[in-house]
């Protein structure tokens, strides 16, 4: 079985990366289980800048393929906020309900409630090969929490196709978000890996 060094110790992505990559054989190992080191500063302007930043510092630092994500939410009404500062929008790093509770503090009085959910992964190799892909999923930021199959601003996301949080989708609602890829056999098998996230969930590769 193929391991994959996964650039995240957050619980929630790390039980939903295994679960996707489960039926390809792929072994996702958390960093924290193979490497005792700091962490990097997030110091993107993208998603997709710090998705490959902290990839490309776990694979030469583990001699290993990484895969890392960054992902977060963005608030048309809010200006894109809270955009790459997601994690930590109200000040400390991973405080989801704190961050919850920022988001829809500073939406009070706005109709406009549309949001994006914005997801971008890395895969990096020691030898410097490089994957990547980036999904999107549009959606209502609500006030009220509903759901428990999700984290972060999951139980505030609606998703107007299904009428339901991302927190309420089940594996089988988001699996009808699918899509096939049209790739070249050379990069097929890595952006297959990469990407089995992103189509097992309501995101649209673009």
């Amino acid at each position: 079985m193929e391991r994959i060094v996964l650039a995240t110790g957050n619980k929630g992505k790390i039980r939903e990366f295994s679960e996707a990559f489960s039926h390809l054989s792929i072994d996702c190992v958390p960093v924290k289980d193979v490497i005792s080191i700091e962490e990097p500063e997030e110091t993107g302007t993208t998603f997709m800048e710090n998705a490959l930043l902290k990839a490309r510092y776990y694979a030469k630092a583990t001699n290993r393929p990484c895969l890392a994500d960054d992902s977060g939410i963005t608030v048309d009404a809010l200006n894109g906020a809270p955009g790459v500062y997601s994690a930590r929008y109200a000040g400390h790093h991973g405080d989801d309900q704190a961050n919850n509770e920022k988001l829809i503090r500073e939406l009070q009085g706005k109709s406009d409630r549309t949001g994006h959910y914005v997801c971008a992964l890395a895969l990096v190799y020691p030898d410097g090969r490089e994957v990547t892909a980036e999904g999107y999923c549009d959606g209502l930021v609500q006030d009220e929490p509903k759901g428990d199959n999700g984290f972060g601003y999951d139980p505030y996301f609606y998703v107007p196709e299904f009428k339901k949080t991302m927190a309420e989708l089940s594996i089988e609602e988001k699996a009808d978000r699918s899509i096939l890829l049209d790739v070249s056999p050379v990069s097929l098998r890595p952006l297959i890996r990469i990407s089995t996230y992103l189509l097992e969930s309501p995101f649209i590769i673009r």
